[in-house]
């Protein structure tokens, strides 16, 4: 049953209560959920084995691209070998990240029922029961940790301190503002640490800056789009948005969103690893443009879904991010 509620402007909005368990394909508005992929889920065991990938969440796994990184920066990117273990790790990475989001969704169905968007999520709507959530992410965090292993012992250490990083943070970390969005970051620096470790070369501090600056960017402005879209409502979703403010917030991105620029700057003229003719500086227009309008979208509202679905919508930036990744490689592999 829907009921009334003012938004932050004053005016009257609806508030719908959390669809009832099993139906996770009639949303509280009594429309059909067409799911990630525009089609009706199936039933049956087909249906849970549809559920249980959505709730591994797949289109995150570009996070764990990170892995690529030491590879392509180290100029290794057409040694085979080391291109696939580079694989292995990031096929490594995504389980064991797969498997955090499956525990993090069984801790938090409650909150997830609040939410305008997260209800339809495979256990907050009850379509995924959780013994099967909880059984696979047992047998991801195997399959991680088996793949790691034959990759490198090494970086199977890389992989647990990734584990146990997340279990931290689920068990009580994300309540804690600030160190929230810190602990997302040093996920990523694990994620880009772990692509150095798994080909055995050295891992560059400059790769640890601008990896640690960017995802601090990125988890305060999830954090300001979460104050934006659920309003009066946030705090019953996440306890410690209670402690943020939007104007807090844009004063934190405009920060790190600076001192990014600065880092990546510095990085291509001062690392070891780049040109010394200084033809890497050909990849920082479209740096400082990305974040420019990462910073434009932010302030239009328009971060409603997770940053990594939004690098993909989002034309300007998507364009932006492909002409960097281009340049980088031309200038790395050509104008060496």
């Amino acid at each position: 049953m829907s009921q009334q509620r003012p938004n932050p402007d004053g005016a009257i909005e609806p508030r719908f209560d959390p669809p009832p368990q099993g139906s996770s394909n009639i949303t509280a508005e009594g429309v059909i959920d067409p799911g990630p992929l525009g089609l009706i889920a199936p039933t049956g065991v087909l249906g849970v084995s549809f559920h249980l990938i959505r709730a591994m969440r797949p289109h995150q796994w570009t996070k764990n691209a990170l892995v690529f990184a030491a590879l392509v920066f180290d100029l290794k990117f057409f040694e085979p070998g080391l291109v696939a273990s580079t694989v292995l790790a990031f096929v490594a990475f995504s389980l064991a990240s797969s498997a955090t989001y499956l525990v993090n969704d069984i801790r938090d169905i409650a909150n997830d029922q609040a939410h305008p968007r997260k209800r339809h999520r495979p256990l907050a709507s009850g379509a995924l029961p959780v013994s099967v959530a909880g059984g696979s992410a047992i047998v991801l965090v195997v399959a991680s940790l088996a793949i790691a292993w034959v990759v490198r012992p090494e970086f199977a250490g890389v992989v647990v301190a990734y584990l146990l990083l997340m279990a931290a943070y689920n068990v009580g970390l994300k309540q804690l503002a600030i160190i929230d969005v810190m602990i997302i970051a040093l996920g990523f620096v694990l994620r880009a640490a772990g692509g150095a470790v798994a080909i055995d070369v050295p891992i560059s501090p400059w790769l640890y800056v601008c990896t640690a600056l960017l995802s601090i960017f990125l988890g305060f402005a999830k954090r300001r789009s979460e104050l934006a879209s659920l309003g009066t409502g946030a705090q019953s979703h996440r306890a410690n948005l209670s402690d943020y403010t939007v104007p807090m917030l844009d004063q934190m991105i405009s920060m790190v969103g600076a001192a990014t620029m600065i880092a990546y700057a510095l990085y291509t003229f001062d690392a070891s690893s780049v040109p010394t003719n200084y033809s890497m500086m050909l990849t920082l227009p479209f740096v400082v443009f990305a974040i420019f309008r990462y910073l434009l979208l932010i302030q239009q509202n328009r971060l409603t879904g997770s940053p990594e679905l939004l690098l993909f919508r989002d034309r300007p930036l998507f364009a932006s991010i492909v002409g960097w990744g281009v340049t980088a490689v031309l200038v790395l592999y050509f104008l060496n």
